[in-house]
Order: C-alpha cells, then sequence, then structure tokens
C-alpha cells in the first residue's frame, strides 16, 4: 500500500468517526447546562484516542489539549455543545430522540468536528510547535457558557482562539473570512412609562402612557437614522408591548421591552444612553415618568485584524474557497472571549436545508471532514506564526 492510499484510508476511517459522532449527538440534544450525557461522549471519544483531557471545574463541557513536541505558545480552539427546545421534523434516520430537543443550530457539528480536529492534531504531534487546547463549552445558546470557562479558569495561558458556527447558506469546502464584526452584540432593555390612569372619554383627567409610548417608539427609531454613522449597522427593536385591560379605561403604565444589535463597539455602549434621553425626555414632556432598564447581554463577535490573512490562507493551502461573509445579526458568546483575549470566528460552509433554529434544519456531513482538517491545519500555522 503506498503512502497516498495510507493517508486516504485514514481519512476515510476518520470521516466515519466524525459522521458516527454528529449523528450520537443528534440522537441525543441537551439543553444549556444539562449536557451531562454529551460531555461524557466527548469525554469517551477524546480518551479513545489518547487525547489529554484537563480537571476543570466545569459541571458539563470539558477541556482538552493536545501538546506538541516543540516549543510554543498555547492556542485555543473551541466549540460549543447545547442543543435547543426545539421539535425536531427533519424526517432524518437518525432523528433526535428526546421530545421538543433538536441540534437546530449545528452545534453537534461543531463538536465532532473539533474532535476531528484534536485527532488529526494527535497524530501530529511532533511537528507541533506548542499546545493546543480543545473547549467544548457549554450553554452557548443562553451566552453563559464563555463565562463559565472563564470563570473556571480554562483561559489561563492561552494567548489566542479560533473558532466557528456552521452557514448553511455556504457550500460545503468554503470558510467565511470577516475582520472586524462578524455577528452582533445582543443586549435586552426594558421601559415602563408610568402615567396617570383614567377613562377613556375623559382623557384630559388621564396622562396616557399608550400614547407616550407609541411616541417613544418613533423616537427611539431615529437614534439608529440620527445618531450612529451611516456607515455602522445597529438596530433597535420593540418586541413587545402591554398596557391596558378594558376598552373604555386608560391605563397607569405601559411595559415595553426589546432588543438592540450592533456591529461597532462605540455604538454598543453609545445607545443605551441615548435611548434612556429619548425616553425619559419625551415621557417628561407629557408629565410622565420613564424607567429604562439596560441588560447587556453578548459581546460583538469582533475578529482580530491580525489573524486575517492565516485564516485565508490557510484555507487556500488545504483547497477550500474563502469569502467574505456578509454580517449577521445573530449573537455567539464566542465574542466573550474576545473580550479577554485576541480571536478569530468563521463561518463553515454546510449548505444547509434551513437557517439556524428551523425544525427542518440539516447540513451535509461532508463539512465535517472540510472543518476538522481545516482547523488542524490553522492551529499548526498559527502557532508557527504567533506574535504576541
Amino acid at each position: 500500500m503506498t503512502a497516498m492510499q495510507t493517508e486516504t484510508n485514514t481519512a476515510t476511517e476518520l470521516y466515519k468517526k466524525l459522521v458516527a459522532y454528529r449523528r450520537e449527538l443528534h440522537v441525543h440534544p441537551e439543553l444549556s447546562g444539562k449536557e451531562f450525557a454529551t460531555t461524557a461522549r466527548i469525554r469517551r471519544w477524546l480518551a479513545e484516542e489518547g487525547i489529554t483531557i484537563l480537571d476543570y471545574p466545569l459541571e458539563t463541557g470539558l477541556i482538552a489539549e493536545v501538546v506538541g513536541l516543540l516549543p510554543g505558545p498555547t492556542i485555543a480552539l473551541r466549540a460549543d455543545i447545547d442543543a435547543l427546545p426545539v421539535k425536531e421534523a427533519t424526517g432524518l434516520p437518525f432523528v433526535s430522540e428526546t421530545e421538543g430537543l433538536m441540534h437546530a443550530c449545528g452545534h453537534d457539528y461543531h463538536t465532532a468536528s473539533m474532535i476531528g480536529a484534536a485527532i488529526l492534531l494527535q497524530s501530529k504531534r511532533a511537528a507541533l510547535k506548542g499546545t493546543v487546547r480543545f473547549i467544548f463549552q457549554p450553554a452557548e445558546e443562553i451566552a453563559q457558557g464563555a463565562k463559565w470557562v472563564e470563570e473556571a479558569g480554562a483561559l489561563e495561558g492561552v494567548s489566542a482562539i479560533f473558532g466557528m458556527h456552521n452557514k448553511p447558506d455556504l457550500p460545503v469546502g468554503t470558510v467565511g473570512i470577516r475582520e472586524g464584526g462578524l455577528m452582533a452584540s445582543a443586549d435586552r432593555f426594558e421601559l415602563e412609562i408610568h402615567g396617570v390612569g383614567g377613562h377613556a372619554g375623559i382623557p384630559d383627567s388621564a396622562i396616557d402612557p399608550i400614547v407616550i409610548a407609541s411616541q417613544i417608539i418613533t423616537g427611539l427609531q431615529t437614534i439608529i437614522s440620527r445618531n450612529t454613522s451611516p456607515f455602522h449597522n445597529a438596530v433597535i427593536s420593540i418586541t413587545q408591548i402591554h398596557g391596558g385591560n378594558s376598552w373604555n379605561v386608560i391605563p397607569e403604565k405601559v411595559y415595553m421591552e426589546g432588543t438592540v444589535r450592533a456591529f461597532q463597539k462605540e455604538d454598543r455602549e453609545k445607545i443605551p444612553a441615548l435611548m434612556r434621553r429619548t425616553a425619559e425626555g419625551i415621557a417628561a414632556a407629557f408629565g410622565a415618568i420613564a424607567d429604562f432598564r439596560w441588560h447587556p447581554y453578548v459581546s460583538i463577535v469582533d475578529n482580530d485584524a491580525r489573524f486575517k490573512a492565516i485564516m485565508e490562507e490557510t484555507a487556500a493551502e488545504q483547497g477550500y474557497r474563502w469569502v467574505e461573509p456578509k454580517p449577521v445579526a445573530g449573537g455567539e458568546d464566542f465574542a466573550h472571549y474576545q473580550t479577554l483575549i485576541p480571536g478569530f470566528f468563521v463561518f463553515m460552509g454546510v449548505e444547509g436545508t434551513r437557517e439556524w433554529h428551523h425544525p427542518e434544519f440539516n447540513l451535509k456531513e461532508e463539512a465535517l471532514a472540510v472543518a476538522a482538517d481545516y482547523f488542524s491545519a490553522l492551529a499548526i500555522k498559527a502557532l508557527e506564526r504567533w506574535e504576541a
């Protein structure tokens, strides 16, 4: 058997393993913070390959390492492992066996792919200039897992971090690479308008919070059109409004909540104060009070420009096409790592059947081999080229 045949057979065997891993995870999805069986499976699969599992105080999720035989820094590769409360409607032969839960965002693909990258790097330790730490992170869907990983100390000594999300609209073999804002910050706000209730037929005796709320909703939209750069991307969406319980009574208060998404740090920082000023000013003009509450949630996935060339070169050298994708206004808690250490997040093409979080979401499993190959090659190149 030639060396090329041996390499081909090895790649085929690895692909079969990754498909089996992905399908087993898909059949047994678990919600954020409850990924106990998922963690046990990952632990078992890594141990079978002789990959070192580190002891960090995480209830779910785990940290593993491949230590090169040559000196160098430590970088991290991250995969998320949790599923969603979505009832599956794919009709796959390996459909979820847990009623009402599904890997509708492809985290089963992320996990299996990174296990594949770890296996590949384990076989290349002799040429590895440093250490690759693998973070199999829980609770991405509730934006808590990255904080738990940080609090457990798993980022100590890590110089840079890399990660990915599948992208249904990109072909298999395509990598979406973009410096700067790739995925938006996702923050929540609440707003209560306190007026004076009264008879609907005698409005002059009341201070109508519904009328005031309508003025505030319009006013908040001008923050984007008049207070942020026309070359930036941000959105304010009011997603709930509640007020009143009778057809002939002006209510005392109205409650609203919603979300703000931004791709530039300066916009995320200034928008809350502008929202508060707008709401309080309009309410005061009518003689009412506005109670504005801001709840920061997920930061911007803000890719470090220093790594862009490495990401592109890795794709080209491995025979993959890279494109500059459009930013996505969904949130991703990989962003938390980027507030602590340099990092870069890419989209991996999977030719999905549906968008993320859809009951019929599925992907082409050929993408497993692509991601495993890409991230193992990226880790080698990043360690060789690392400059703090």
